[in-house]
């Protein structure tokens, strides 16, 4: 570069790479005030891409390069989560079921020979159970329950292709567990997967080089902007459409105070040993990783929504200065119908609080799915209790 005379354009935006340094480093900085921590062990990383083009626009792999060249956005896999659980929700929407579908949240038991007991009895993060639950409430409350029994519906297999169809490239676990994000990912592949969601339902491929430039002005090389439809546009608005309600009512509401349209969701792994969260607006897509390189806890109440998701908003503050109010563009053969918010059931004029729910044209909100798991007596009986004994 130096000898031959070469220029180098890269994506970055420098605002941009400014504003995400500072938000992690602010967020990690108050993440080891409230734990007591030894500062600058906990780390952190973000990833900022447009939505369109695929150009990285801002990028953090650590706290400090010169302590460590490791790029937690890139390099680092680690499990997801409940962040994960957008792929899993997508796929079931192209298999036809609907925001409103109805399934059970009770307890669920599956025999498990690598477990102690011989079972594995999954757990909703707060230990409870909601009965019928419309994929809606699902996924913005982050119900665990809820998520395995649809992947159970769809298909292990189904649902993990499709996941690969959106972006995600690391090797996928093919069991129920998938639907909790036990396979390692990077943060880079998990934002490529939401842009798929942003961009109505076509992949593009990251970047981070625009062009590079001779002594005597010649393109020696330029990235082209490489994008696919991988998803129905439909399918896409209708995920995107539900998790804006994570920021309005769910585990994100952190981040509502941004007052633009942001869809969102939040990721916390066993032990809170990892805090995502990842969100886009029609135009920029970012998420966020914090955790401790040993993969120890980061602290019993810093989920998702509390340890990461401060991050994304300083920085998407920032980064969202000056730009018009977007909303997400409603593609043709979507319709929207009147609906209780609870069950999904087309609204009367007696409802009370009804909300728009988006459909596939020609479908209703009515269809639910009956899904056959089988429960023990006891399991049955500890619905809505602290969870199974």
């Amino acid at each position: 570069m130096y000898r031959e005379g070469l220029e180098v354009y890269t994506t970055l935006n420098i605002d941009m790479q400014k504003a995400a340094r500072d938000a992690v480093e602010k967020g990690l900085q108050e993440l080891e005030d409230r734990e007591k921590y030894q500062k600058g062990l906990v780390q952190g990383a973000l990833l900022c891409m447009e939505v369109k083009t695929g150009a990285i626009t801002a990028m953090v792999g650590g706290r400090d390069f010169k302590k460590s060249e490791f790029n937690r956005a890139t390099q680092s896999r680690r499990q997801p989560g409940s962040a994960f659980k957008p792929f899993i929700y997508t796929a079931a929407f192209d298999k036809g079921m609907t925001p409103s579908t109805r399934i059970l949240d009770a307890p669920i038991v599956y025999e498990d020979r690598s477990s102690p007991d011989g079972f594995w009895k999954p757990r909703n993060f707060d230990g409870k159970f909601n009965g019928p639950t419309t994929l809606r409430n699902a996924l913005v409350q982050s119900r665990n329950i809820i998520t395995i029994k649809i992947l159970q519906e769809i298909g292990v297999d189904y649902a993990a292709a499709y996941a690969t169809n959106m972006g995600i490239t690391s090797p996928l676990s093919k069991n129920l567990s998938l639907a909790l994000g036990t396979s390692g990912v990077t943060l880079q592949e998990m934002v490529r997967g939401y842009g798929v969601l942003a961009n109505q339902g076509k992949r593009v491929v990251p970047f981070l080089i625009k062009k590079i430039v001779d002594r005597t002005g010649h393109v020696f090389e330029e990235t082209q902007v490489r994008s696919e439809d991988v998803i129905d546009p439909r399918i896409a608005f209708m995920t995107s459409y539900v998790m804006q309600d994570v920021v309005e009512s769910g585990t994100g509401r952190r981040v509502k105070s941004i007052g633009r349209p942001v869809a969102a969701k939040t990721g916390t792994t066993d032990d809170t040993r990892d805090a995502w969260f990842i969100g886009f607006t029609p135009s920029l897509v970012a998420g966020v990783w914090v955790g401790f390189d040993q993969e120890t806890s980061l602290g019993r109440e810093e989920v998702g929504g509390r340890a990461a998701a401060p991050i994304w908003l300083y920085f998407m503050e920032k980064a969202l200065q000056g730009r018009p109010r977007e909303v997400f563009p409603v593609p043709d053969g979507i319709v929207f119908i009147k609906v209780e918010p609870h069950t999904g059931i087309p609204a009367t004029r007696s409802t009370q609080d009804a909300i728009f729910e988006s459909f596939l044209e020609g479908t209703t909100g009515t269809r639910a799915v009956p899904i056959e798991i089988k429960e023990t007596q006891e399991e049955t009986s500890n619905l809505n209790k602290d969870g199974p004994r």
